[in-house]
């Protein structure tokens, strides 16, 4: 097999997993911390890319662009807990997800009303239009290498954050036991909303990098919410080391799949039955995945103890 495509997959599996990251981080945070199921987190992803969009074409620069858009995503996201979410933390998990369904629908619509029902270019910045040759033979596009650069730039941050702040053992204490986190002292409620405006913010920052990339539409945070919620079961709820690394495996798993799978089911059977039989096997692998760590590990690889 070519060793220029499997660098080049490589480098795919990175950056989406790393994308996977920025958007699971938030919501593990707040699965964990808040025993609150999201499934409004998607939006924030979508609003967050709508700024950026609606910023850069405003001011002609996609560097004012994004720094702004992603403020806006986490004071967007701060007012929503501030408002709506908090009233549910003390309800039970099938009002959480019913009224952050209603969220979701009403962000879409809001997002529709305001921007339209086609989708909102976002280009990618001139300075980082072009590839660059990483090894002899071997190019890959600048912006991509930007994406994974500033994914890996916010998980160095957030380990930091979390691991070297008093935040950062705030945040560590709820999300092993909140109860005794309350108990010692901990401002819950000022707490939640730092965690949930920070969770909107990484969003923005995942809309901003993946904008140029996908298409920034209406309804664009569902299907990716849906591996946000692998990623952190996988990795385990509450632990940001365990949404890094699962975020990172399910990346590399699902980009090689969508690869590798159509070249090995071609070797196995007509070129028909390939092309529709490898999609479909390449897209349940991440799902086999979770169910199979799931079955050994029932808390995740990393989960928190407590």
């Amino acid at each position: 097999m070519d060793s220029i495509l499997l660098l080049e997959q490589a480098f795919n599996g990175l950056q989406f997993g790393l994308m996977l990251f920025l958007l699971a981080a938030g919501l593990t945070l707040v699965f964990g911390i808040m025993d609150m199921i999201n499934l409004a987190h998607g939006s924030l992803y979508m609003v967050g890319a709508y700024l950026i969009a609606a910023i850069t074409g405003a001011t002609g620069s996609y560097w004012w662009g994004l720094p702004l858009g992603v403020l806006g995503a986490g004071v967007f996201g701060a007012l929503l807990e501030f408002s709506i979410l908090r009233h549910f933390y003390q309800r039970d998990h099938l009002s959480q997800v019913l009224g952050t369904f209603a969220i979701l629908l009403m962000c879409n619509e809001g997002v529709r009303l305001v921007w339209g029902a086609q989708p909102v270019p976002l280009n990618t910045p001139d300075s980082l239009s072009g590839p660059v040759e990483l090894l002899p033979g071997f190019f890959y596009s600048s912006f991509s290498l930007f994406i994974i650069g500033v994914g890996l730039l916010v998980a160095l941050l957030m380990y930091l954050l979390i691991t070297r702040t008093r935040l950062g053992m705030q945040v560590r204490a709820g999300a092993a036991n909140r109860e005794m986190a309350m108990a010692m002292g901990v401002n819950v409620q000022r707490l939640f909303t730092l965690v949930f405006a920070v969770g909107a913010a990484l969003c923005g920052v995942a809309g901003g990098m993946l904008g140029p990339v996908l298409a920034v539409q209406v309804g664009m945070g569902e299907s990716i919410l849906i591996m946000a919620f692998v990623v952190i079961v996988i990795g385990g709820i509450g632990s940001i080391r365990g949404a890094f690394l699962g975020a990172l495996i399910v990346g590399i798993i699902d980009t090689a799949g969508r690869t590798f799978m159509p070249l090995l089911f071609a070797r196995l059977m007509s070129s028909e039955a390939a092309a529709n039989a490898a999609p479909a096997v390449a897209s349940i692998l991440i799902y086999l995945l979770m169910a199979t760590v799931l079955f050994f590990k029932p808390r995740g690889l990393f989960p928190t103890h407590g």
